[in-house]
């Protein structure tokens, strides 16, 4: 069983070693109101280093927006280093919307959008500052089924808790004492007007999806179930279809040999 405490500082200590031998002076972290932004602008806080939390609705679910700022008040009281800001996307966002129009554009295309505005605000928080903007993906998002938006929330400099399952993510919330709010609410991207959840969009429960991820890695002998064979087509399906966004970025080689 891990250390969650010792991990907890490991990571902490890896952010300030980073910025350190950058010469950063700024940690800049979007907070959704979900359990990975919670830990990640946690762990940043924990370094000391000045950490700005960013709250940015577009249209925002009331609910996941509360959330957002009960883990920021949180923050402000316990590490003196960290600051927030609320930018409201929500015009930038209709303006964008407005200049499309006549466009063929999906609703999947427009919500991926809202994720690439707050990316473009957090990267000119950062950039105005001496800073980074620090990436909140868990592993089952970044590297199994490819779950973020391409130079959206995928658009980070460093990923703290990339290699972390999402129930390593949860032990660790638990561990630094993340709101109860927060680790008990529906895990949601926060990028459609219906509020709707990740196992909503995804079919299947994160600790499946793990399972899923982990059963691929290394099969199991046993017969699976119904409710396994479908989550393990779910990942395999996921997993090919966002390669793109997993892969690093194909170059075609004049210099095969560089």
């Amino acid at each position: 069983m891990e250390d969650w405490g010792q991990v907890t500082r490991d990571i902490s200590d890896w952010i300030s070693d980073y910025a350190q031998r950058n010469g950063l002076e700024a940690l800049v972290v979007g907070v959704s109101g979900g359990v990975d932004s919670a830990v990640t602008s946690t762990l940043t806080a924990m370094t000391e280093i000045r950490t700005i939390v960013v709250n940015m609705p577009i249209h925002q679910d009331e609910a996941q927006y509360d959330l957002s700022n009960l883990h920021i008040e949180w923050l402000l009281s316990k590490w003196r280093n960290v600051e927030r800001a609320k930018i409201d996307l929500s015009n930038t966002f209709d303006e964008l919307c407005s200049d499309l129009d006549g466009h063929i554009v999906t609703e999947l295309s427009l919500a991926n959008t809202r994720a690439r505005l707050r990316m473009t605000a957090l990267f000119a928080i950062a950039g105005s500052n001496n800073g980074i903007v620090v990436g909140t993906g868990n592993k089952v998002e970044d590297f199994g089924i490819g779950f973020f938006t391409k130079y959206g929330d995928g658009g980070v400099d460093i990923s703290p808790i990339a290699d972390l399952f999402k129930s390593d993510v949860y032990s660790i919330g638990e561990e630094l004492g993340v709101i109860s709010e927060v680790l008990d609410a529906a895990p949601t991207d926060g990028l459609w007007n219906d509020g709707r959840t990740d196992e909503d969009q995804i079919g299947a429960t994160y600790e499946e999806i793990e399972w899923a991820m982990k059963e691929s890695a290394k099969p199991s002998s046993r017969d699976l179930s119904e409710r396994e064979r479908k989550v393990l087509d779910i990942y395999q399906r996921l997993n090919k279809s966002n390669s793109h966004k997993m892969d690093p970025i194909p170059v075609f080689k004049l210099y095969p040999d560089d």
